[in-house]
């Protein structure tokens, strides 16, 4: 069977392994300016390199072209992802540590498929179901097998219900702009796509950095050149390359399939941390990469 009968499962691989490297890069991005300054500068940066991939792949840098239709899903997509999901996702990071955030991020791919069964009647093959069974099941086991930080192990034993509550909302943000980002999309080009959902994340920051008089902390954060670096490199990896594949993937295969491939990227860090800060994963983190991907072989088929 070509290559491209796998197009769509193969941009989302590649999607979970842009937002690997991206993740790496924010980490050390937010340890010096915080996540929320981080999640607004990063936006900016990648709609910086959207509006060149544009120019070059289309002759134009902005989606001047995009249909009302287009302009309307895509925007309350990237604001539903971009906006909600990030915000909600950053704060659980503080309120239960990235641990169980990331184990919350696993039910996006099944909430993406109810989504897309809701919004486009999107139905799932029983192989397509155990594919996406093991890949979350694989996934929650090799995060779950990470051992907490020093200092975080109370923050694992009771989670606040506010901060499960703002996992749920994470996810619940990428399966839900993922889904009406097909459904904006159409046809349309998933860069310029990707641009329309990074311009409304961008104005649904600004509205939320007025409410919280967050920007004098941008501004400090926008003197740290060292941050400014990871940004750009995860902005390059993570809302330009990897979202663009997104999009992409979503057009090609049910939304959920390529939610679930796209999930992979906590088990995609493991072999960078190993590498880049010389971490020790055990059995159960290996073991859980294995079910995880034999989960992803299975949507592959």
């Amino acid at each position: 069977m070509p290559a491209s009968a796998f197009a769509g499962q193969l941009a989302a691989l590649g999607t979970a392994a842009c937002w690997a490297v991206s993740a790496l890069a924010f980490d050390a991005a937010a340890r010096r300016i915080g996540a929320l300054s981080l999640s607004f500068i990063r936006l900016v940066i990648a709609l910086g390199f959207l509006c060149l991939a544009a120019w070059g792949m289309r002759g134009l840098p902005l989606p001047l072209d995009a249909s009302a239709r287009a302009w309307g899903w895509l925007a309350v997509s990237g604001l539903v992802g971009f906006t909600f999901g990030d915000f909600c996702l950053f704060r659980a990071y503080v309120s239960i540590g990235p641990r169980l955030s990331l184990l919350m991020m696993a039910l996006s791919p099944p909430l993406t498929a109810v989504i897309g069964w809701l919004l486009l009647g999107e139905t799932l093959r029983g192989r397509d179901l155990l594919g996406m069974l093991l890949t979350v099941a694989g996934i929650a086991w090799a995060v779950l097998e990470r051992k907490p930080a020093a200092g975080e192990a109370g923050q694992f034993s009771r989670p606040s219900l506010s901060g499960l509550a703002m996992g749920f909302g994470g996810a619940l943000g990428q399966a839900g702009g993922l889904v009406l980002s097909k459904v904006g999309m159409g046809s349309y080009n998933a860069v310029a796509a990707t641009q329309v959902r990074v311009v409304a994340g961008i104005f649904g920051y600004v509205l939320l950095f007025f409410a919280l008089r967050w920007w004098p902390r941008v501004g400090e954060a926008l003197g740290d050149r060292p941050a400014l670096g990871f940004a750009t490199f995860g902005a390059f990896f993570g809302p330009f390359a990897g979202v663009s594949l997104s999009l992409y993937a979503v057009r090609r295969v049910v939304a959920g399939v390529a939610a679930s491939i796209m999930a992979l990227t906590p088990v995609l860090v493991i072999p960078l941390v190993v590498v880049m800060r010389r971490e020790r994963v055990g059995l159960g983190g290996i073991a859980g990469a294995l079910v995880a991907v034999s989960g992803v072989a299975l949507l592959f088929l």
